[in-house]
């Protein structure tokens, strides 16, 4: 994913993202790197027919691209390094509000599904990456200001070490993160 850009959604693009299983390819592309429609039907319990179909309206909008001369079969990969969903203002507007929900359902639904995964999981993973493993949370009072510098530089944190990530003699982690107020601000009067 080094040198790839990230992708802004615009509302084109989210209403082509909402779909279940163009999330679920987008997954194991993220993991696998690369796949034909043929690998993906059979991980995904699909006809290749259509994953081969998602695989189209997701290159359409730019969300993956060919994998260039790579024989007979067309594999593909991520055109971007991560896709990034500004503000709520997909939420507010009526035209896209169904297609923000179900996205963010999804993407949290994901996360959690993966985390419980690890730790149902973990005991059969050597010592040092039990211990290396990590899960914490904290509650700080901030201004909007503050945890938006906060959400910055865990963002450039999480960039420095993409840059080291591609290396053959790492494993591949997952890093999860949200900056949000826990309660709505009620003004004053």
């Amino acid at each position: 994913m080094q040198g790839k850009p990230q992708r802004h959604l615009d509302a084109t693009a989210l209403k082509a993202l909402a779909h279940p299983l163009r999330v679920q390819i987008l997954g194991v592309l993220r993991d696998d790197e690369q796949a034909t429609a043929t690998t993906l039907a059979a991980r995904l319990s699909e006809t290749t027919g259509a994953t081969s179909y998602h695989l189209r309206q997701l290159a359409r909008h730019g969300f993956i691209e060919e994998v260039p001369a790579a024989g007979r079969e067309r594999w593909w990969r991520l055109a971007m390094s991560s896709i990034h969903m500004t503000g709520f203002e997909f939420l507010a507007d009526p035209d896209t509000r169904e297609a923000a929900a179900f996205l963010i359902r999804e993407i949290v639904a994901e996360r959690s599904r993966r985390m419980a995964h690890w730790f149902a999981t973990a005991t059969g993973w050597p010592p040092e990456w039990q211990a290396a493993s990590s899960d914490a949370d904290a509650r700080l009072r901030l201004t909007p200001e503050q945890a938006r510098g906060l959400a910055d530089e865990i963002a450039e944190l999480v960039d420095r070490y993409r840059l080291l990530s591609h290396s053959d003699a790492g494993q591949p982690v997952e890093i999860q993160y949200a900056v949000f107020p826990l309660e709505p601000v009620v003004p004053d009067e």
